[in-house]
């Protein structure tokens, strides 16, 4: 398969592109990136420095099998409009862009659990908003929706904030993930959960965490 990652820098998205560079059945690995210079060697860079100008770099999209979109703002401390136009209006434009590139190829997209665009949650809203919109596009799409995700060894978030959080919160989603695994998962098995699900002649349009797991082996 021929892959375009989104947000490989992300806690979500190093784990992703783990699971592709491990997987026999990537044959091109590709990062739509903001600032070139941080893919690892062997992995291709398209750089876009405003995702919501994607339409610019139609062209370099073309040919992939899959999009895989991890890029997201941290839904705590991130000012409602600010996460709306990283969550929504970033996430569509890339969207079309790669629709109108590859109109057979597949879009999945990282959400979250219990999106809804009719949450009182703002988080939860427009995930689920950007769900419904990913959805009316002419193309296969799959939104995934992990509840914690735990980084493997060698990944983490860039918030600052945030990493106490994963430090001391990791061992806890680890185990939560082998015995609940509906609560959490790791940031890599959802990579092998998007390819399992980009090989799949018909994928479900929305898979829940338990199922990420499930797919992914672990």
């Amino acid at each position: 398969m021929k892959i375009l990652v989104t947000g490989a820098t992300g806690l979500v998205g190093q784990g992703v592109l783990r699971a592709c560079q491990a997987s026999a059945a990537v044959e091109r690995l590709a990062v739509l990136v903001r600032k070139g210079g941080d893919a690892p060697a062997g992995v291709e860079e398209i750089v876009l420095p405003d995702f919501e100008r994607a339409s610019d770099v139609a062209s370099l999209l073309v040919g992939f099998d899959a999009c895989f979109y991890c890029a997201g703002a941290p839904p705590v401390g991130t000012p409602e409009p600010e996460y709306r136009k990283v969550t929504l209006d970033a996430t569509l434009a890339v969207a079309r862009a790669w629709a109108g590139a590859n109109p057979e190829g597949r879009f999945l997209y990282v959400s979250g659990a219990y999106a809804d665009p009719d949450s009182h949650m703002m988080p939860l809203r427009i995930k689920g908003e950007t769900e419904h919109a990913l959805a009316q596009l002419p193309i296969t799409t799959v939104m995934l929706r992990p509840g914690g995700v735990r980084p493997v060894e060698g990944t983490g978030t860039r918030h600052g904030a945030l990493k106490p959080l994963y430090a001391l919160g990791g061992p806890m989603m680890k185990l939560a993930q082998k015995l609940t695994p509906g609560m959490a998962t790791s940031n890599e098995a959802i990579g092998r959960a998007m390819l399992a699900l980009a090989a799949m002649p018909t994928p479900p349009d929305v898979v829940e965490c338990a199922e990420i797991n499930t797919l992914a082996g672990s």
